[in-house]
Order: C-alpha cells, then structure tokens, then sequence
C-alpha cells in the first residue's frame, strides 16, 4: 500500500529527459538511417568497490517506474525543437514515443559480480539507446549504497544497523533512494520519514542534541522526553558529558519508568567521543544500576572498518547509526555501471557486436546471453555462469573462466544445479514482472548471500568468485577480438 502511495507522490515528475544529449542525436540518426534496426545493450559494472568480494544489485524497482512512465511532455518536444538539431518526423516520434523494447533483469537484491549482464534491454535501436542515462544513474547509485550497507552491517555481526544519512546525502533522490537500498543492503529501517513512506520501511530515530540544549538542564530534557514517550526511551547522552551528566541522568529516569512498570524500550545513544571507553563505562554503570536491559546505541561518522575496530576492542554495543559513509559511500564513491551495445538484428538474424580496448578487462562481451548460477548438492554456490541466450547444453562439458588473472581457466563441470538469474521484466514494453516490496528483497538477498563461499564475503582480501563462460561465448569473443583488430592494424 505504502508503494502505491509513493507512485502517486513520484509520478509528477518526468525526468525522460535526465539523458546525455547524445543518446537524443544517435536516436535521430538511428530513425533515419536504421529505423527497422533492433539493439540489443546490456548493463553490467567492471570493478566491486572498496576491493569488495561481490556488489548487491539494487535499484530494478525505481528503474521499472521509469520505464512505465517514459513519455516526452509537450514541454520536451517544444525545448528540444528549440535546439535546431533533430528532425520533425523524429520529433513527432518522441511526441507519440510508445515504449516496445523486452527487458530481462536479474533479480534485486542479488548478489552479482564483475562484467555480469544485470539488465539486458532488446528493442527498436531508436529506443534501446535513450535508456543508457538514467539505467546507469539508478542502478550504480542505489547497487552503490545497497553494497556498502551490506558490508557494515556485516561487520556488524547481527546487531541493527540504522541509516542516518539523509543531510549529508548528495540531494533528495540520494537520500530517499539510498535509504531504500540500505535497508536491502542489510539495514533495519531509516530516520529518512519520506522514505520509510514511500517503500514501506521502518521509521527510526528520537531525539537531537538541540532537544538537550533547549531545555535549563540535561535532566529537565530528559524528564520532558520520558513525559512525552515513555514508551520509547532512548537518550541522547553526550550534550555535555556521558559519563558525570549523560548516563547518571538517563539512569534516573529509568528508574522513574521501572516505578510506573516500564521497563522495555530504554536506553540511551553517544554520538561523540571515545567509543570503546565510552560504551563500556556506559555499560558498566548501567548493569550496576539494574538496567541490564537499557541499549546502548553509537553513531558519529561510522563505517565498516570504524565498527569492526571498536568490536574488536570489546565495545559495549547493541545497535549503531550510520550517516554520511553509508548514504554517500564515500570510502569509493563510484561504482563502474556501464550499458553497451552488444547485438544488433535485422530481419530476425542476431548480429554479435563487440568494443575493443587495450585492455582485455575493458573489452565488452559480446551476444544476446543467460546468466546462470551454479549450486553444488548442498546448495552453495560455485560460481555463475554466462552463455548466448540460445546454447541448449549448458551443464555438461567444460567451462571456462572469464578472470584472465585465473590460473586455471578451463574447468570440467558435473553434479551441479544450474539456476537462471534473470527473468523478463518487460515484453514489448508491457510490465510482466510481479514487483516485491522492499523487506523482501532484503530477506531474499540476506538468503542469496548465505549460499555464496565465505571467501568472498570478506570484508578484506576477499576471494574471486568463478564467474565462467561457456565455449561458445568464449570461442566467439575470441575470434571477434582477433578478426576487428586485424582489421583496424
């Protein structure tokens, strides 16, 4: 229900124009030159952040209400005539612009791996090229923040993770979206209320240090707040000193709860200072005092290696808050979505295309392909692997790796379960895909994860997962990458 409101609430805007102009100029030439051409792109990313194991995918549902809602307003066709470049009649297709392309996606929450097709779009070639923009806007945004929630909470070893970054986020789509994908990076809710509204999340937050300072004393703030919410007595206690002022004052209001039979929802929340001292001292005067029960919560500037240290310390900590380097993943804030032509076709031949680099990490793979994960018979996966979308016999024979850094690059493959990772989102521009909310994308990623080799969930040093090819697609890479540089020595 919460997801219909935030439809509504978003469908306003039209951002069909948050494009590079250059996806408008091929268009125009395309409708000229080739308007019967279908492409064929996918969107895949070269690097994991932070020298990760694995990124989570996330984002598919903000990229379905875009494609849904792909229209160009009377507005846009009036600016864009203004620039003098496009053709009438290409003009007067984007005025009536009817969305007809097939959509495949793995599905959200996914974990996924260097140069793996996440979403393949096939359709007219006019139109499979407007959508590079804002596909990749989406998905290395919200994929961005899902992966670097993931890995704090992680570190965080079972304890609740809360997202608290919505000031320091890079405007109100960083904020609103990346609280989404933090919650299915891992993270219980969000102090982002917009948020929680719009994707069903959990609201989360109490109290500022200005709730303290408006008040005569810390004591007469905290009183205030246990008259207000009884109920939910979380307190800030670093305004002015945790331990002589914040947490002798939080104590004695406890007290005053466990008097009227209240004795459930208490605790209190340092967001400056020494962690590791301080939260043990905390802990310690609180047991003391009888209220073993009472959280203890941290926030300031945290991140995975932040919280891995001060547990390693033997911080006391129940939950944690975190802001800026989760919303803004600032440790490497860029993650290398990338969305390339990979097939063209003409009266129903399919037409594999490649880019060269100098670099074989850079160059593309070509084909119309399935991705499939493999499982083992205790259900752990093994390794995933690519094939063209029409190779029949995919599980026997051998496999090849497609890390050219890997020592053994040819694998024999028996006894294993070969399950696909993407499904059709979009056939002919209809919508087939039943959308799950939010928690369940964060449930079945928290599984998906769980089947993968703990080598490459850590958080340093991780191993390479296998992803591998078939012969096929590896013969047929080969040769292309031989026939287009002879032909371009």
């Amino acid at each position: 229900m919460s997801y219909q409101v935030g439809r509504k609430m978003m469908e306003q805007r039209n951002l069909t124009l948050l494009m590079d102009l250059y996806e408008l100029t091929m268009a125009n030439g395309f409708f000229k030159e080739a308007p019967d051409k279908v492409g064929y792109f996918d969107l895949y990313f070269r690097k994991v952040p932070d020298e990760g194991g694995l990124v989570i995918y996330a984002g598919l549902t903000q990229v379905i209400k875009y494609l849904r809602e792909l229209k160009f307003t009377d507005s846009d066709i009036k600016y864009l005539k203004t620039l003098g470049i496009f053709a009438p009649s290409f003009l007067e297709y984007l005025s009536v612009f009817d969305f007809k392309c097939d959509v495949w996606s793995v599905k959200e929450g996914t974990p996924v791996f260097p140069n793996e097709p996440l979403i393949t779009v096939r359709g007219p070639l006019i139109q499979t090229q407007l959508l590079e923009t804002m596909l990749l806007n989406i998905i290395n945004h919200e994929s961005l923040i899902a992966t670097k929630a993931r890995r704090i909470c992680m570190v965080a070893k079972g304890r609740p993770v809360m997202e608290f970054g919505s000031r320091r986020a890079q405007g109100a789509d960083a904020a609103t979206f990346g609280a989404r994908a933090a919650v299915i990076g891992g993270c219980i809710g969000t102090a982002n209320v917009l948020s929680a509204k719009l994707f069903g999340l959990t609201p989360l937050g109490t109290m500022a240090h200005s709730w303290i300072q408006s008040f005569e004393s810390e004591e007469a703030a905290f009183e205030a707040w246990y008259r207000i919410y009884p109920n939910n007595c979380l307190l800030l206690v670093d305004t002015y000193d945790v331990l002589s002022s914040g947490v002798p004052h939080a104590i004695e209001i406890f007290k005053k709860l466990k008097d009227k039979g209240i004795n459930d929802h208490i605790g209190i929340r340092i967001d400056s200072g020494d962690i590791t001292f301080l939260t043990k001292a905390a802990r310690e005067m609180l047991d003391r005092a009888g209220f073993a029960n009472a959280t203890i919560t941290v926030s300031n500037a945290l991140d995975e290696d932040v919280i891995q240290n001060v547990l390693e310390e033997g911080a006391a900590i129940d939950s944690f808050g975190v802001g800026e380097k989760l919303i803004t993943a600032s440790s490497d804030p860029v993650l290398s979505g990338v969305y390339k032509l990979v097939a063209t076709q003409v009266e129903g031949k399919i037409t594999p295309k490649i880019k060269l680099s100098n670099t074989i990490e850079k160059t593309t793979i070509p084909g119309f392909k399935k991705l499939y994960r493999l499982y083992d018979s205790k259900g752990k996966a093994v390794g995933d692997l690519m094939g063209l979308f029409d190779e029949v016999k995919l599980n026997d024979g051998h496999v090849y790796n497609s890390d050219p850094n890997k020592t053994q690059q040819k694998k024999k493959i028996s006894n294993f379960k070969l399950e696909p990772l993407r499904k059709k989102i979009f056939d002919n521009g209809k919508l087939i895909y039943h959308e799950p909310t939010t928690n369940e994308v964060k449930d079945f990623s928290k599984t998906m994860i769980r089947a993968l080799p703990e080598s490459c969930l850590r958080l340093k040093n991780p191993d390479l997962y296998n992803v591998f090819w078939t012969k096929t697609l590896k013969n047929m890479r080969t040769d292309m990458i031989e026939k287009y540089s002879e032909m371009n020595s």
